[in-house]
């Protein structure tokens, strides 16, 4: 707009001038070379104006003959460009759509036309990640940081390479660098963190720490956090060695992260062994009130050690007080009455939990509780196989790997903070009733018991019963009881039905004289025993009884006391 204002303007005072020069004619005269020229005014202006183009319009062709070499130059560079930022953009497409092909070509034609351009590279090593071609994508990463403006692009698709073809010190090398070259750069700082700690490097890993929060790459709360798991995790790997040193860390750690289960349990154990109690208790009060878990009731109990049962039960009591009717404040009084013996007490405290739903913790309490008050072996069997198909308790979960015990980083890929203590997402497959012994093998391996498992076999393996008098060839064999005859056992829940077995000599007797001398097939991980079922009644009876039954052959005999766990 102001080009066409000057325009008109310069127009306008033209057109003045010549109407001034008509309106105030005059002459003029011109020597040249011995002529004489005479005009007027007029013509003179007209002339002037009219040599005056004639010079720019020569010296624009002049120009134009002088540039031409390097504006044909510029024409075909100008045209090159284009099609490399063309080939560029098709292959950034394929390569996000998966055209290995389109993506390969496009990736040649970019660098043909435009060489070293940084897209063009990183084009080039897109498309050879794509083929599995190691060395062409590290050749052009490598490329990248020869030049400042590309350095970082060049050292994060190094890393990346790295941590794709399982190289972890390189990994680890590249991200430092990248560190070093710009200390705000978000995934090379989390990168450091998670490789110091990897390599158990926990004074590197807080140092990495504070300067990821000093330049903002993480917040204040997630910065207290990850310290609070950096010095648990060298407090539990020195508790040992350096117990003294690592008690003051246990403590920050605990108050860093006071939810943090390990850090306060940690904690407890050093003030506990260095005397004192009275601090490490309340340390642990603390913790519960945040959130109860089972390892700070367990290590609340035997906090002093060489006390009693009755002193463990009083102490989880206390505890259990703080956090009312919750359910690990529940189990874990139910255990400790368990320990002291009192199982009437553990009965009662679990009760409003089985009206919820029992797991696989509770099923084996109930178990425990149903030996030490003599209960019948179908009982205790009954509980060990609701066990086996009890929802499952909470565990220490991170990215889908279930373990025992807390750890610091994940064992699949080596996230800092990645244990959860939460329920396993996955469902244990229901088992088929083959065996109850491998089903009772099976349940204490998945709730983490540590009872024996030549104990729990015994337990849940009915007892055979003595073998009876032989009797006189004329006497005739008393006659099998009925179902009707067997008693019931009292127990909270009701087991499977007890069908009594029949004598040996009814067995013998029915079966023939030839078939009287052979032994009867025993059961699976059973002991051998003439007055089980013939191999015929076992057909017919898939599921063995719980309670063979009383022998009326003889006087039964005292009942026995299973010690199912110590």
């Amino acid at each position: 707009m102001i080009r066409l204002l000057v325009f008109l303007a310069a127009l306008v005072g033209l057109a003045f001038g010549f109407s001034w020069l008509a309106d105030h004619p005059g002459e003029a005269s011109i020597t040249w070379f011995g002529q004489r020229v005479e005009t007027d005014t007029t013509t003179l202006g007209i002339g002037l104006v009219v040599l005056i183009v004639a010079v720019l319009i020569l010296l624009a062709i002049v120009r134009l003959i002088w540039n031409a070499p390097g504006s044909i130059g510029s024409f075909f560079g100008r045209r090159r460009r284009e099609k490399g930022w063309a080939a560029l953009s098709r292959g950034m497409i394929a390569v996000g759509a998966g055209d290995l092909g389109t993506a390969v070509k496009a990736s040649a034609d970019a660098r043909a036309h435009l060489g070293d351009e940084p897209l063009a590279l990183l084009l080039e090593a897109q498309q050879a990640q794509l083929l599995g071609d190691r060395g062409t994508a590290r050749r052009a990463f490598e490329t990248m940081l020869d030049d400042p403006r590309t350095r970082l692009l060049g050292l994060r698709g190094l890393y990346v390479e790295a941590v794709r073809w399982g190289d972890g010190p390189g990994a680890a090398h590249y991200a430092e660098a990248a560190h070093r070259a710009a200390p705000r750069l978000a995934w090379a700082g989390q990168a450091l963190v998670e490789y110091r700690t990897r390599s158990r490097d926990w004074q590197g890993a807080l140092e990495a720490i504070d300067q990821n929060r000093r330049h903002g790459i993480i917040d204040k709360p997630a910065a207290r956090r990850l310290r609070a798991v950096v010095l648990t995790a060298d407090g539990l790997e020195r508790e040992s060695s350096a117990p003294d040193v690592v008690r003051g860390t246990a403590l920050e750690a605990h108050g860093l992260a006071p939810d943090l289960v390990p850090a306060a349990t940690l904690a407890a154990r050093l003030a506990a062994r260095a005397g004192d109690l009275r601090n490490a208790g309340r340390v642990l009060e603390a913790a519960w009130k945040v959130a109860p878990h089972p390892e700070i009731a367990e290590a609340y109990a035997h906090l002093r050690p060489g006390d009693g049962a009755r002193d463990r039960l009083a102490r989880v009591t206390k505890l259990t007080e703080i956090r009312a009717n919750h359910p690990e404040g529940v189990i874990a009084l139910a255990r400790a009455q368990i320990e002291a013996q009192d199982f009437a007490a553990a009965r009662a405290a679990l009760k409003p939990i089985l009206a919820d739903g029992a797991t696989r913790r509770v099923c084996l309490l109930m178990a425990r509780i149903e030996e030490g008050e003599g209960g019948t072996p179908g009982a205790v069997r009954g509980w060990l196989t609701r066990a086996v198909h009890a929802p499952r308790d909470a565990a220490w979960v991170a990215d889908g790997f279930v373990s025992d015990h807390w750890a610091a980083v994940s064992p699949i890929n080596g996230r800092l903070d990645a244990f959860e203590w939460k329920i396993p997402s996955e469902d244990v497959a229901a088992l088929a009733w083959e065996d109850p012994a491998d089903e009772a093998d099976e349940t204490l391996a998945l709730s983490g018991s540590i009872v024996p498992v030549e104990t729990v076999r015994t337990a849940v393996e009915p007892a055979a019963p003595p073998a009876p008098e032989p009797a006189p060839v004329a006497q005739a064999p008393a006659p099998a009881p009925t179902s009707a005859q067997a008693p019931a056992p009292a127990t909270a829940v009701e087991p499977p039905a007890a069908v009594p077995e029949a004598p040996a000599e009814t067995l013998a007797a029915s079966a023939g004289p030839a078939a009287a001398p052979e032994a009867t097939p025993a059961p699976k991980a059973a002991p051998a025993n003439p007055a089980r079922p013939s191999a015929e009644i076992v057909e017919l009876q898939p599921h063995m009884p719980d309670d063979p039954g009383p022998d009326l052959t003889e006087t039964p005999p005292a009942p026995k006391r299973f010690r199912l766990f110590s």
